[in-house]
């Protein structure tokens, strides 16, 4: 009789148990899979126009197929689920990362603040609070209704920054910038996408710096199947900086993250997110401020042309509004 320790082929229900295991971890993979595949492809059909700005939380989320798998020894699947959640990291970790390069060092300071008045409700005294405690030079906002206006100038921010552009409307549609600094052609201009959204601009000149062109912008948001194609629209008119003068900064609620491929292409055409180029490119902006059950995303932008440093950002509370405030702190390279 020959004695081995070599065990007996597993029963039936055993195989039939490892199977579903291993069925449900390559079901589990399938999402992050498709979700990789198309944020990487920069394609955003329908609906998942909203779900890509919450490409943080799934690339969170990918670490729990690539831990079952590996713990369950399901070697391939384990590998598949690796690479995902290593693609998705490597989409959205750089963002936590200030880059080596900020542009430029040297020049004049100037901070500059976005912030979206929800139809105009927002607490005006707490805008001009924010103005005020962070010496901001240039405001510019979103949602602006005439009564807006009136309030701001009560809480007094015709004090902080005399001059502006106005451009006010009821409902979502208003737009307005305040500067420390005179504004030289200043105006407003209409969105081409759904309900054609203003966007006000004028170009700022502080003593010792080159001419700045600096615009609230405001494209429509993909709520709704019938609004995409006016997003997409409306992301490709902003306009691009080439680097001659005046050099742009775009600020605003831009309605996109940077996981949407719309939002990378306007950036490549000679902008920086001055966010993600100090390493708070994840801090949210929009989502649950205002009671909404939304997890945090980021919205709100600074952008400003490539040849314009960046030197810190930071984000803030205002009462009565469901958007953060974001103050970018930027410097203006020297006048030539």
């Amino acid at each position: 009789m020959t004695i081995t320790d070599a065990p007996a082929d597993a029963s039936p229900a055993v195989r039939g148990r490892r199977t579903t295991v291993t069925v449900l971890l390559w079901l589990l993979l399938i999402p992050g899979l498709v979700w990789t595949v198309f944020r990487l492809g920069g394609w955003e059909p329908g609906r998942l126009i909203q779900l890509l700005a919450f490409t943080p939380y799934v690339a969170i989320g990918s670490l729990i197929p690539a831990v079952l798998a590996l713990a369950c020894r399901r070697w391939a699947a384990g590998v598949v689920a690796a690479l995902i959640a290593v693609v998705l990291a490597a989409c959205v970790l750089p963002r936590a990362l200030p880059d080596l390069d900020k542009g430029a060092t040297a020049g004049t300071e100037v901070r500059l603040m976005t912030s979206n008045l929800l139809f105009g409700t927002a607490d005006a005294a707490d805008v001009v609070r924010l103005v005020r405690e962070n010496d901001v030079a240039v405001l510019a906002v979103q949602e602006l209704s005439p009564s807006a206006v009136t309030r701001l100038a009560a809480a007094g921010l015709g004090d902080l920054l005399p001059y502006h552009s106005l451009a006010a409307e009821q409902g979502a549609s208003g737009s307005g910038l305040y500067s420390r600094f005179p504004l030289t052609d200043p105006g407003s201009r209409r969105n081409p996408g759904g309900y054609r959204f203003l966007q006000t601009y004028g170009t700022i000149a502080p003593d010792g710096a080159s001419p700045v062109f600096v615009e609230s912008v405001h494209p429509l948001a993909p709520a709704l199947p019938q609004w995409f194609a006016g997003w997409r629209s409306d992301l490709a008119h902003e306009p691009h900086s080439d680097g001659d003068n005046p050099r742009r900064i775009l600020l605003g609620d831009f309605n996109s993250t940077l996981d949407h491929g719309a939002l990378r292409e306007l950036i490549s055409h000679g902008y920086r997110d001055a966010a993600d180029t100090v390493g708070k490119g994840l801090i949210g902006s929009w989502g649950p401020y205002d009671g909404d059950l939304i997890p945090p995303v980021t919205i709100d932008h600074v952008l400003a042309d490539e040849q314009i440093g960046v030197k810190d950002i930071s984000v803030h509370g205002v009462k009565g509004s469901d958007h953060r405030a974001v103050i970018a702190t930027l410097i203006l390279p020297a006048a030539s």
